[in-house]
């Protein structure tokens, strides 16, 4: 008897985002296709391949100026570039939930964490302000936080970066999203305290059964965290292979990124330089 099928979570076929600029358009993404279901997914690549840009069209949080067009780009089978300006309003922080680099940009700092914990569970479901207050603190004591009750009354500025990270993670939880987008969740915090956030991450959406897409640069922390990686450079996917294989990669712009990489076991007086070429690009 045959498998049935399963409907991808996110679709996305031949993704174009160009920006506008003094010589004309700027292209951003240049045919980005993949898809996911309800598993980890890590979108690698150098500084301005694409990988944010990519999170945020799905999103439809690009600024007004960015032409944005596709074959298919679909979340759950909602038609994400045509969709009412409402729907998307219920997508974002409800069904999709997106965790940005640096706590202490993206948290409001004149509200405590538990308010906006409490603002983000209140702008999805109908509670009261007492219920949301209540749920923020336990929703904080779920993501390993040990006086949830007093980083609930605390503002961000009197919280260290990894306790900002887990009120981010406690906030885009709230609503019990079906995907969660990582955006460089660790790049601000200490190596120690990257491995705490990533490991309660993954405890987190395996328990909620959600499908998460981690954009990163950090190839051997995707290859043990993920279960599959799309390389993107120039704003186009040059790869996509389970992240078990990723040692296995064959694209010679991945390749030279696993090349790059240092080495405890076999140390080499000299890191080769990634040679670039200029089709990745064209």
């Amino acid at each position: 008897m045959s498998e049935p099928l399963v409907t991808p979570l996110v679709t996305i076929d031949d993704l174009h985002v160009d920006f506008p600029a003094r010589t004309g358009w700027q292209p951003a993404l240049r045919g980005v296709s993949l898809s996911l279901g309800r598993e980890k997914l890590a979108i690698v690549g150098e500084s301005g391949s694409g990988k944010s840009v990519t999170g945020r069209a799905l999103m439809r949080l690009l600024p007004p100026s960015a032409r944005v067009r596709a074959k298919t780009l679909r979340f759950d089978g909602i038609d994400v570039l045509n969709a009412p300006e409402r729907r998307m309003r219920d997508l974002r922080g409800g069904r999709i939930g997106l965790i940005l680099q640096d706590p202490k940009y993206a948290l409001n700092p004149v509200m405590t964490a538990g308010q906006q914990i409490a603002e983000a569970l209140r702008a999805h479901q109908s509670i009261s302000r007492r219920e949301a207050a209540e749920r923020a603190v336990a929703l904080l004591e779920q993501v390993q936080i040990r006086d949830p009750g007093r980083v609930a009354r605390a503002y961000p500025h009197e919280l260290s970066g990894g306790m900002g990270q887990r009120v981010m993670i406690a906030m885009m939880l709230a609503p019990g999203p079906d995907l969660l987008i990582a955006d460089e969740p660790t790049s601000a915090l200490y190596a120690s305290v990257q491995a705490e956030i990533l490991r309660l991450l993954d405890e987190l959406v395996d328990q909620r059964g959600m499908a998460l897409i981690l954009i990163s640069h950090d190839l051997p922390l995707v290859s043990r965290f993920c279960d599959k990686v799309v390389v993107m450079v120039g704003g186009r996917v040059v790869e996509q292979l389970a992240a078990r294989d990723l040692a296995q990669a064959t694209h010679p712009y991945t390749r030279g990124l696993l090349d790059c990489l240092p080495s405890l076991t076999h140390p080499r007086a000299r890191l080769p330089v990634l040679a670039r070429d200029p089709a990745w690009f064209a």
